[in-house]
């Protein structure tokens, strides 16, 4: 159980498809905002902009991810990426147009391509042996850490250097040829043979709600350390400019962290390493906003990331536990969703606190409402743990009976096989 399971030409195949298919995401908020900021009002339409993008994910991302089907799934991702790709396209090509068209092009580009981080998720599980679906997840997050290391970066050289369309431009070539790549990965994955109704996929989802919350407060604090940062560094004293590096910092140590959690086995049942994480990254959150020097937030942060990447590791795989196969897509898909509210709420929170408290302050606000929200996930995951321990109890209770013998029946192994996934990790 080591890396070299996962290293093949297929999974780098599908490394630099969802590389096409992320790095688009990662720079649209911030390539919105320098498209339009020199008109007049432009700031403030390029965070409008931005929002109607993110909406359009929140809101993409569930409902697009719940069609998804494991016997089609190459065909629903290349249609939504291409329509992903017209949208970036049409931003890039009229950065003047109205903001009424603005906006539709940005809700497509949003809402089109949000079910590709579950299918490409899940795809990627499909590539790997067993074994190694936590040391292949582990890579999905470095790379997604790299993502967006890099984008921050390319979006304000381009758009400075080159032209305000440019990165838009750019994001739309980039996600046209993620669907080039999807032409040379599985047309499917297993699991076609348990898919569910509508309804009934529908209440399968809604059951694994605690590893939704406990995901989306992963994301909360990560959302706290971006947007509040520069307010509190301006608090202290120091030049707003060291954002940047900090945060980074801060993605380079979530790949490390990712890459740390995948070099082995880690004791424990999946819920209690998630809290032992969140809450390490919550104490790391708030010392950056107390330590009044550079020198000092810029390591806690470092090892926040590397703590938060861990976390929604763990997230990632409770949820593969949670769900039968044919549903792993859907729930990927609503996990990110509930990741991107996690961080809009943490946005309004911080953006309608720091109206009226200083930044240090708002950021503790953030890091007590992240904790409460871990709270609420861990209560639920226990007790969702204890009633599929009851269900199976009374499976091995009734299976003689149903049988005539001492052998489990089918329902009984089945049940009994789920309630031990989680202690094997």
């Amino acid at each position: 159980m080591t890396y070299r399971d996962v290293a093949s030409k297929r999974v780098m195949v599908w490394a630099c498809t969802a590389v096409g298919a992320r790095m688009p995401v990662a720079m649209a908020p911030l390539a919105l905002v320098f498209l339009v900021r020199e008109r007049p009002g432009g700031y403030s339409l390029g965070a409008v902009l931005a929002a109607v993008y993110v909406i359009g994910e929140i809101v993409g991302a569930p409902v697009l991810g719940m069609r998804l089907r494991p016997e089609r799934a190459r065909a629903h991702l290349a249609v939504g990426l291409a329509a992903g790709a017209v949208g970036f396209a049409g931003l890039g090509a009229l950065p003047g147009a109205h903001p009424a068209v603005l906006a539709a092009f940005a809700v497509v580009a949003g809402a089109a391509p949000a079910a590709a981080t579950g299918g490409l998720r899940t795809l990627l599980t499909a590539l790997v042996p067993e074994r190694a679906v936590a040391q292949a997840m582990s890579v999905e997050s470095m790379l997604t850490a790299g993502v967006w290391a890099l984008s921050p970066a390319a979006v304000a050289g381009l758009a400075l250097g080159v032209a305000p369309r440019v990165p838009l431009v750019l994001a739309a070539v980039l996600m046209a040829c993620s669907v080039g790549g999807l032409r040379f990965l599985p047309a499917a994955w297993g699991g076609g043979d348990e898919r569910e109704g509508g309804a009934s996929q529908l209440r399968v989802l809604a059951g694994a709600w605690p590893v939704y919350v406990m995901g989306a407060a992963s994301l909360t604090l990560l959302g706290l350390s971006e947007l509040v940062l520069p307010a509190l560094l301006e608090q202290r004293g120091i030049g707003v400019g060291w954002s940047g590096p900090l945060l980074a910092g801060m993605a380079v140590g979530g790949g490390l962290g990712a890459f740390a959690y995948g070099l082995r086995t880690w004791p424990g049942r999946l819920r209690t390493r998630s809290v032992v994480l969140m809450a390490g990254t919550a104490v790391c959150v708030a010392a950056a906003a107390l330590i009044p020097r550079t020198a000092g937030i810029a390591p806690v942060l470092v090892v926040g990331g590397a703590l938060q990447s861990a976390a929604m590791l763990t997230r990632n795989l409770a949820l593969r536990e949670a769900l039968p196969p044919s549903a792993l897509a859907a729930g990927y898909s609503v996990m990110y969703a509930a990741a991107g509210a996690g961080y809009a709420a943490t946005g309004s929170l911080a953006g309608a606190l720091l109206q009226v408290v200083a930044p240090s302050t708002a950021v503790l606000a953030g890091v007590g409402l992240t904790v409460a929200l871990t709270g609420v996930g861990w209560w639920g995951e226990a007790r969702r743990a204890a009633g599929s321990a009851q269900g199976a109890d009374t499976a091995v209770a009734l299976g003689p009976a149903a049988d005539g013998c001492g052998v489990l029946g089918p329902e009984g192994t089945a049940v009994r096989g789920r309630g031990d996934a989680e202690r094997r990790l």
